[in-house]
């Protein structure tokens, strides 16, 4: 069963040896993430992670390795234990959950699973309903990692510049994490987290697929866009 789901965001400045200047800008948001991993670790020894990729669905085997290279430093990390040489084109959300997991001190399984970053909502709750299946029929617990950004459109310095819609869309979604509600996660308009560059928009509508069918206890542990960019972290404990 599901025994906790944890929403991380992404930004390669989480890792401090790639934040440098930005450190102590990021030192909330870090600590909220490690927070928040490290009741995931203590709930479950398998993972399931959620991210959004270009390349579209597909699953990633626990044990992956992948590298920060690609953003500046050779920072290592892997899907759990037995890992090999790093994989080149290991998503972002895959190499921040991997980094997560590293920052508990335990090695958890974690399994990737992948979706396209325009995947449509009915794919995505497909996909959550999957999921919560498999994690039913499991033999122990099975923790959910969902990762990905909000808005990148909240101020005009930001990558997507300027966009009014950003600060009441990422309203919405601090407001479902913080209260454990699926359904307004669900009826994200795509189209528009698309406009508002919100990669994260899939991966939670994977969460939306998954828990819809418990209750859940949730908690807010930060909400912020310091850099122009949304980023959400929270747990859901089901009821």
């Amino acid at each position: 069963m599901l025994s906790l789901v944890v929403v991380l965001p992404h930004p390669p400045l989480l890792v401090p040896e790639l934040a440098a200047g930005a450190a102590g800008e990021t030192a909330e948001l870090r600590a909220a993430v490690r927070s928040a991993a490290a009741r995931l670790a203590q709930a479950a020894p398998d993972w399931l992670a959620v991210g959004a990729d270009p390349g579209g669905r597909r699953t990633v085997p626990p044990g992956t390795a992948g590298t920060f290279l690609g953003f500046g430093r050779d920072v290592r990390v892997a899907l759990g234990p037995g890992a090999g040489d790093p994989e080149p084109d290991l998503p972002l959300s895959l190499l921040v959950a991997g980094w997560a997991a590293g920052a508990t001190g335990t090695a958890p399984r974690i399994r990737g699973e992948l979706v396209a970053d325009d995947a449509p909502t009915a794919d995505c709750l497909q996909l959550g309903r999957e999921l919560a299946a498999e994690a039913d029929a499991a033999p122990g617990p099975v923790g959910l990692l969902i990762v990905g950004d909000g808005a990148a459109t909240h101020t005009a310095k930001a990558p997507g510049h300027l966009d009014e819609r950003a600060a009441p869309f990422d309203a919405c979604v601090a407001k479902a994490l913080e209260h454990g509600d699926p359904a307004p996660l669900a009826a994200l308009d795509p189209g528009l987290a698309g406009e508002l560059w919100a990669v994260g928009r899939a991966p939670w509508q994977v969460l939306a697929g998954a828990a819809e069918e418990r209750d859940w206890c949730g908690e807010l542990l930060y909400s912020a866009a310091p850099y122009g960019v949304a980023y959400h972290v929270a747990v859901w404990t089901p009821v």
